[in-house]
């Protein structure tokens, strides 16, 4: 059949749609009217007469326009449902009474029978013109849908169906349900499947797409269907999370690709209230590098612990802007009497630290401001370590100056053996930190390590995303690097319980589950969109994936212990290591070497620092600074004086 009328019956205007209805009333009507007679007079071509063809038209007329004023002509045809065909039930009941009264005050010959006829033949002919053009209208859309399986027929699966089938986009087929009570059972016109059937449904009708409608669901049993799902070619995606309809944030129908963030991220392992509000409640609590990816996230969960003030530190505008007016706009809506303070200050200005902790009058600190890229730290050796490590110096003296009770610096797994100077410089800022919890003052310092947060700003996973979305390829390092991954709300609230449990120079370790191997994350999120990896044995793949070589200073796989000891806290996700740290002598000494280093831009010099501060530093002997290598070769560190001992030890490891 030729689609082209139904194709401009479909975009012709909403009046123009109107008049073909109203018009095919006025051809059916008096057709209905007449065959009734035709019929109740036992074929008698003597029955049409004047007086017969009056009543026809008057009862057409009367018809059409009470069809009107039940609104027969403003329901879409093809989304008529129940309530529809009711009205036309009701709008051709009434045209059979006007038609009987009619042929009652005419005295006409015509038989009595003649209504009941003419309901019978209006209500198919009408009735069935409407169904037909419906069920022409939505086959022809249809082929310009997307054929989706639901998984799930519980409440939100079947609500799924209802809202999708209105949709110009998707065509729910079937329903996947792992049920088996309910297993062959029909809702809403489609049949219920198992999860086994689906490559030959797929086949079968065309699935390209699967829709998980189980907002309910615990993380594990999600995590364990969409693995199941992955190797079918089909693009996997879902309806939002109970959490987010309950709360408004979004609609059933708003259906989004599966974040890979689904499968990495653990069960939630419920935090403990003491632990979460001791630093925090009615305290001020201030926390540098607040517009960043993890300070931005502690600002959040801090904010629900009730603190008295919220000093916001952050050198890049912008960024100080956005978490300034999200953390206003919770404040309004939570109508909290916490006080935000957002300030532009850098942490290596003394002066300026200094007076923000003396006009505010710090409980807490949590310093999440670093430099935290391992290549762009590589090639930007003196900014890099300036920022993580005479930073954090000159945060921890004004902290300790004022008499802040609690300082926690946010550490990372690469900090541990480091092969990169972004790595040495957090542990030196660990080693720092150290040293002032030895000089006895009342200030706690801590710090916090844990590996990659997902969706961070630099995390391979936006990255990957943008690269598939492009087309590939993927760039990935190397085949067998792997990595720890964390979501940012988890880590911040570990975070947060971890300081709470310090005594003075610990170093906490977040439990961050199994890593990951990258290449393998890249296949997974490849797939899950419903395409293919291009590789030798499948030349005509979507996606390539190609590995690029380690990176400076990079390595394959992270750690997070120095030495072999760690304790388990109250806490069953955080751990206490044991390391040797820095007596606040040696802690000077190494800083004055550092900053005369630092003043003279001397990237030499300052690998030497990293080396002497028995940092575990082993990375590459070649210096990748973009601007001592300016004029030439990178400039090798063998050329230097070899770097000097000290007496700092470390546990076996």
């Amino acid at each position: 059949m030729n689609s082209k009328p139904i194709d401009l019956m479909i975009s012709a205007p909403r009046p123009i749609k109107q008049a073909l209805m109203v018009a095919a009333d006025l051809f059916l009507i008096p057709i209905s009217i007449l065959l009734s007679f035709f019929l109740s007079t036992g074929y008698s071509p003597y029955i049409f007469s004047g007086s017969t063809f009056a009543i026809a038209g008057i009862t057409t007329a009367c018809s059409v326009a009470l069809f009107t004023r039940l609104g027969l002509y403003h329901s879409v045809v093809r989304f008529m449902g129940n309530e529809a065909l009711i009205t036309v039930v009701k709008a051709i009941s009434f045209s059979s009474l006007i038609f009987a009264v009619l042929i009652g005050i005419s005295n006409s010959t015509i038989p009595f029978t003649s209504p009941f006829i003419y309901f019978s033949i209006a209500l198919g002919l009408i009735g069935l013109t409407r169904l037909s053009a419906r069920q022409l209208i939505t086959r022809q859309t249809s082929k310009k849908k997307i054929n989706v399986a639901i998984y799930g027929a519980g409440n939100s699966g079947l609500a799924l169906v209802a809202s999708l089938r209105s949709s110009n986009k998707y065509c729910p087929v079937v329903l996947i349900d792992d049920r088996t009570r309910i297993r062959n059972m029909h809702y809403n016109g489609l049949k219920v499947s198992a999860a086994d059937k689906l490559p030959s449904l797929i086949k079968r009708h065309n699935i390209q797409q699967i829709l998980l409608a189980m907002p309910s669901v615990t993380s594990a049993r999600k995590k364990e269907i969409i693995l199941k799902l992955e190797p079918m070619e089909v693009r996997i995606r879902t309806v939002p999370s109970m959490e987010s309809l309950v709360s408004g944030k979004a609609k059933l129908e708003h259906i989004q690709d599966i974040c890979v963030e689904d499968l990495l991220k653990r069960e939630p392992v419920n935090p403990i209230p003491s632990l979460l509000n001791k630093c925090i409640n009615r305290k001020t609590v201030l926390v540098t590098g607040a517009g960043g990816s993890i300070g931005s996230e502690l600002c959040r969960q801090i904010l629900k612990q009730n603190p008295k003030k919220l000093v916001l530190v952050e050198r890049c505008e912008m960024a100080l802007y956005q978490i300034d007016q999200e953390l206003s706009h919770s404040i309004n809506q939570q109508d909290s009497s916490t006080a935000i303070i957002p300030l532009l200050a850098c942490t290596q200005n003394t002066k300026r630290m200094n007076a923000i902790f003396n006009t505010y009058k710090v409980n807490t600190v949590y310093h999440a401001a670093a430099y935290k890229h391992v290549p762009l730290v590589e090639y930007n050796i003196i900014e890099g370590v300036r920022n993580n490590v005479i930073g954090t110096y000159e945060t921890a003296l004004a902290a300790q100056q004022s008499g802040v009770n609690d300082f926690v610096l946010i550490s990372t797994d690469k900090a541990v053996r480091p092969t990169n100077i972004m790595g040495a410089s957090k542990r030196l800022a660990e080693l720092v930190l150290q040293g002032f919890s030895q000089q006895g003052s009342g200030t706690c310092f801590s710090m916090v390590r844990f590996g990659n947060v997902l969706g961070s700003s630099g995390s391979v996973v936006p990255l990957f995303r943008k690269q598939i979305a492009k087309g590939g390829p993927v760039t990935v390092t190397h085949q067998d690097v792997i990595r720890y991954f964390m979501t940012i709300p988890e880590a911040a609230q570990l975070v947060i319980q971890a300081g709470s449990m310090a005594s003075g120079g610990d170093v906490f370790l977040l439990d961050m589950g199994k890593p990951v191997k990258i290449n393998e994350l890249a296949e997974t999120m490849i797939r899950l969109l419903g395409l293919t990896v291009k590789s030798p044995a499948l030349p005509n793949g979507d996606i390539e994936i190609k590995y690029t070589g380690l990176r400076p200073g990079e390595k394959l796989f992270e750690e997070l212990l120095v030495g072999k000891n760690s304790q388990r806290t109250q806490h069953p996700q955080i751990m206490r290591a044991k390391e040797q740290s820095m007596c606040p002598t040696q802690m000077h000494d190494i800083l004055k070497q550092l900053r005369t280093a630092l003043d003279n831009d001397n990237c030499i010099a300052i690998h030497e620092v990293l080396h002497s501060a028995n940092t575990g530093y082993t990375g590459s002997q070649h210096i990748s600074d973009l601007l001592w290598t300016s004029g030439g070769d990178p400039q090798p560190v063998a050329n230097s004086e070899p770097p000097r001992k000290s007496n700092i030890s470390y546990l076996a490891g």
